[in-house]
């Protein structure tokens, strides 16, 4: 470590204070649970993402190393080195847009962080309680940071605050003092900010793929700095700093632990009940209510026109481009609320068949996707981000009109999963590939993880239940 005295930049400086001093028994109770929850989801979507392209590209990139005392590629043995677990783990877990949300000034997927968290514990023989308190300090910190400020107007990816969050839980997990998690900071942020051109147009591989480059990167900064690797001072206050750069000057509200503050961002996340961007979970649920209304039998026939009133952040997400009337790829129908509103009315649900190639292109659904009109509404605005009003008004053809406004849907905090509907999401992900007994096994393991002392045996429980199949 080098001897020069560290100039402290203030937020870097509180953060690293914050990360270092999070312990387990801190943590309240529902923030564990919700913990143990997140990683049951991620894990599932990781296996309902397996055979997905880029996770077999992930997958082969990763391998192309090995490293015994490193981390397990999942649904493997092979063990590599700690960035290049968290990259192909992490792009299984994102790349389905299945995992978890928040919905702030700038929305994420903070279960992203999830990836990072298990390669380092496991390349560090950390315990079960090292590895909640490090995926809780995550959440904290990705979630307060997207509550100060958005930085997508900007042209920036909402994974660059990925940086600081997978930095600082990598730095914990390898037991950095505070002057080394500082300099984390400025080593992931520095050379990592995201262009938001991930998401924008006709999408690709790279959209399920950015926040698992995050976390390489920062678990790489974090690995830099425990031997002793020096990072940009002032990262945030600093002449081209962050606020300089990307997201203008913001204030951090208290985190939770900090100053007496027991509120814990993990539980103010939501966990997806359909495999599609979240901002449509709601026009989704109220698609198949109008569904049940209108009649099943040649629907598409039926309908004269849909009109969804939605909030500015769903326009902007995922109904302001042409594309999202006529997508080509998983990427880009996962992402388009016509889309996804459209098969919900035809097929009655939206599961990850919805968006194979051959569902894209049949001409029925690309018929009533036509039919769609997304109307930015300031009553549906007012109401986000603290829930996600979508009304859908469909007209039919013999001159009904039908009606339907969600704001809070499956899996959102107001209206949370319990722990039947994870196992309940889990376990058609999981048994794709491997039997019931199998998935019995990692569930009953995933649901103690605050007692595991290794987190490679429960990934080893992955890799034999993908080896012994159904």
């Amino acid at each position: 470590m080098s001897s020069t005295p560290l100039k402290q930049p203030l937020l870097a400086h509180r953060l690293a204070d914050y990360a270092s001093n999070l312990s387990f028994e801190k943590l309240p109770d529902e923030a564990v649970l919700e913990a143990k929850r997140r990683v049951i989801d991620a894990l599932g979507c990781a296996l309902g993402a397996y055979d997905s392209e880029p996770a077999q590209i992930a997958r082969k990139v990763a391998e192309l190393s090995s490293n015994p005392h490193g981390a397990t590629v999942l649904t493997t043995h092979h063990k590599t080195s700690p960035d290049q677990a968290a990259f192909a783990n992490g792009v299984m877990m994102r790349y389905l847009d299945f995992n978890d949300t928040y919905l702030s000034k700038e929305p994420a997927h903070p279960s992203d962080n999830i990836a990072a968290v298990l390669a380092v514990a496991e390349a560090e023989k950390k315990s079960g309680k090292d590895i909640i308190t490090a995926i809780v300090l995550a959440y904290e910190i990705q979630c307060r940071l997207c509550d100060a400020a958005s930085i997508r107007a900007k042209g920036w990816d909402h994974v660059t605050y990925g940086s600081f969050s997978a930095g600082l839980a990598a730095g914990k997990l390898y037991g950095l003092s505070k002057e080394q998690l500082v300099h984390v900071q400025g080593l992931a942020a520095t050379p990592n900010n995201a262009m938001r051109q991930t998401r924008v147009g006709e999408l690709s591989h790279w959209k399920g793929c950015a926040f698992a480059n995050a976390s390489r990167n920062a678990v790489f900064a974090a690995t830099l700095a425990k031997y002793g690797m020096t990072g940009p001072s002032e990262i945030f206050e600093g002449e081209m700093g962050f606020w300089a750069q990307v997201s203008g000057p913001f204030e951090l509200a208290d985190m939770g632990g900090e100053n007496g503050n027991l509120h814990f961002m993990i539980n103010q996340t939501y966990v997806k009940h359909f495999p599609a961007e979240y901002h449509s979970q709601s026009a989704i649920e109220a698609a198949l209510e109008l569904r049940e209304q209108i009649g099943a039998d040649n629907i598409d026939q039926k309908i004269e026109s849909i009109t969804i009133e939605s909030f500015d952040a769903a326009v902007d997400i995922i109904a302001g481009f042409v594309e999202h009337w006529a997508p080509k790829s998983r990427e880009t129908a996962d992402h388009s609320m016509p889309y996804c509103v459209s098969a919900a009315l035809i097929d009655g649900d939206i599961t990850l068949d919805t968006f194979s190639d051959a569902r894209i292109q049949e001409p029925k659904l690309r018929a009533l996707i036509q039919k769609v009109k997304v109307n930015r509404n300031a009553e549906m605005s007012a109401g986000y981000p603290e829930g996600i009003p979508n009304l859908l008004v469909i007209k039919t053809t013999d001159g009904q009109e039908y009606s339907k406004k969600v704001s809070y849907p499956l899996g959102h905090n107001r209206n949370p999963m319990n722990d039947v509907d994870i196992e309940k999401k889990f376990k058609p992900l999981a048994m794709r590939w491997m039997s019931e007994h199998h998935v019995e096994r990692i569930l009953k393991a995933l649901w103690d993880l605050e007692n595991c002392n290794d987190i490679s045996e429960i990934m080893a429980l992955f890799a034999d239940g993908m080896a012994a199949g159904k």
